[in-house]
C-alpha cells in the first residue's frame, strides 16, 4: 500500500469510528467536500499535508495521533 491509499484508509476508518460522513468532515474541518471527496478518489495520485492537518483539526485530533497507526509502519517504497 502507498502512502496516499494509507492516509485514506486512516480517515475512512476515523470517520467510521466517529460516525460520521465527508461532507461532515469537510464541514468540521473548514474545507470545502470536493476537497475530502477528491482525497478518497482513487484516480487522484496526492494529498497535500495541509488538507491532512486541516481534516485532524475537525477530527480533533493531532498530526501524531493520525500517524501513530499500523497502517503507516509498513508503506511501500514510493521511490520507484
Amino acid at each position: 500500500m502507498g502512502v496516499k491509499d494509507a492516509v485514506t484508509e486512516r480517515f475512512s476508518e476515523l470517520c467510521r469510528q466517529k460516525g460520521i460522513k465527508p461532507n461532515e468532515l469537510a464541514v468540521r474541518s473548514g474545507v470545502t467536500p470536493s476537497s475530502v471527496y477528491s482525497m478518497f478518489d482513487r484516480s487522484r495520485r496526492n494529498v497535500s499535508i495541509t488538507l491532512i492537518k486541516k481534516l485532524c483539526d475537525g477530527l480533533d485530533i493531532t498530526l501524531s495521533e493520525f500517524f501513530s497507526c499500523e497502517i503507516f509502519d509498513n508503506l511501500e517504497q514510493e521511490i520507484k
